[in-house]
């Protein structure tokens, strides 16, 4: 069963949290972090994106860049910009997104779990990016930022929650520059939080990695690491632990995640809807967007049209959780069957477009001559996440993304006691 933890947790006070609060370190890129964080020394970028305050030819990877990290963390604690809170609690951490809110449990979970099986996750971490996060969780002695944890919802976790969000007020509640909606709730009372630990250990068998499995990792074998160092280790230890959201599984919803081909591997448009035809039910739609409304359908846009694209029976498997996936139609039978696309981690030759961004982001894409080609798909199911994590299968690359992104910076968890 999962073990979630109050904690001491190091949070802005309420004037700050709104300037100090700021996207995932992986949702940008250097530049995009500077220009988010111009003119605002309280963004917690200086720390998780600490190359922001250094010459812009520095190696991201750099010692100075980590020493910079923690250089930084000490600034903000020494200026009031982060504060401990006086004893352990958990929190709530809602976000909304077109008028639909999803309240997530802020606590953390336990390095054993993640080792053990408890904590499940359905992709594959690369071992670079695991590294820069060790490194930034040692360096600094903390988890600055979440992870995205689901796990199967519960009615009186979700009772509990209710509760407390009617019956207080947010301690932060501001809406972000994405026009995001951002409230954060503290749990005090003592029977409350001992309630929710209990209903984690008795009513909640597993819990999942929804988004973040590079920092949970990280976090877990930082942890691991500490525990293998330290001789008088008690298993009570803060490093025991590490920062995630926890939220009911049917409160989420996935976005579509779509890909954009740079090339048509030397064949015409004619030469590739002949070839999809063998796979596929293909159908022109016209010049309008036009977007998949069931598993198995895809869309495609090439040279100014969309085309619907009907998989065959014989292109997916309903017993095989992994072979139902669209994803995986997709990349069998069109990115490595027509495109010599065949490893899509390493291939120059593709980009993948998360659905917050639109279908028009592909139509742009491909209309600029930048792209050749725009395949567009139907949003993996939350069950089918599940399953296929329980299935201990690994989903293929880039197949789910969620919105609204957890926002860093509104409380840390540290490793030392």
């Amino acid at each position: 069963m999962a073990i979630i933890k109050p904690f001491k947790g190091l949070r802005p006070p309420k004037e700050y949290a709104e300037q100090v609060a700021c996207l995932p370190y992986d949702v940008m890129n250097t530049e995009e972090a500077r220009k988010m964080a111009e003119g605002n020394d309280k963004s917690l970028l200086h720390i998780t994106r600490s190359e922001i305050d250094l010459p812009e030819e520095t190696d991201i990877h750099s010692k100075e860049v980590y020493d910079k990290a923690v250089e930084n963390f000490k600034k903000f604690q020494q200026k009031g910009w982060l504060q401990y809170d006086e004893k352990p609690k958990y929190y709530i951490y809602a976000q909304t997104m077109n008028g639909k809110t999803q309240y997530g449990l802020v606590g953390a979970a336990a390095v054993d779990d993640y080792l053990n099986g408890v904590i499940k996750k359905h992709e594959l971490t690369r071992p670079d990016k695991e590294r820069d996060r060790m490194e930034h969780v040692k360096i600094n002695d903390a988890n600055m930022e979440p992870v995205f944890f689901t796990y199967p919802a519960v009615d009186e976790i979700d009772r509990i929650i209710q509760d407390v969000v009617e019956s207080k007020d947010p301690e932060y509640d501001f809406v972000a520059d994405d026009g995001f909606g951002h409230h954060f709730w503290v749990i005090e009372d003592n029977n409350t939080i001992q309630q929710l630990e209990q209903l984690f250990q008795t009513k909640v068998p597993y819990t999942y990695v929804a988004d973040g499995h590079h920092r949970t990792a990280a976090a877990a074998l930082v942890g691991k690491e500490k525990r293998d160092n330290n001789p008088n280790h008690t298993g009570d230890e803060s490093y025991n632990y590490f920062l995630a959201v926890h939220f009911p599984d049917n409160q989420l919803h996935i976005l579509d995640y779509n890909r954009v081909i740079k090339d048509l591997n030397g064949m015409t448009k004619e030469d590739l809807l002949e070839k999809l035809q063998k796979d596929f039910n293909v159908k022109e739609e016209g010049a309008e967007i036009y977007r998949p409304s069931r598993m198995h359908e895809f869309s495609m846009y090439i040279d100014g049209k969309w085309y619907s694209l009907g998989a065959k029976d014989h292109t997916y498997d309903d017993n095989d959780p992994i072979g139902v996936l669209d994803v995986t139609i997709l990349s069998k039978y069109v990115l490595e069957k027509l495109f010599n696309i065949t490893d899509l981690r390493r291939s120059k030759r593709i980009e993948f477009i998360g659905g917050i961004r639109g279908l028009g982001e592909l139509k742009r894409r491909v209309d600029s001559g930048e792209m050749a080609v725009a395949f567009a798909l139907y949003p993996v199911q939350m069950q089918q996440l599940i399953d296929i994590a329980d299935s201990g299968e690994i989903m293929p690359p880039k197949t789910t993304w969620f919105e609204p992104k957890l926002r860093s910076g509104l409380v840390i968890h540290t490793l030392n006691d």
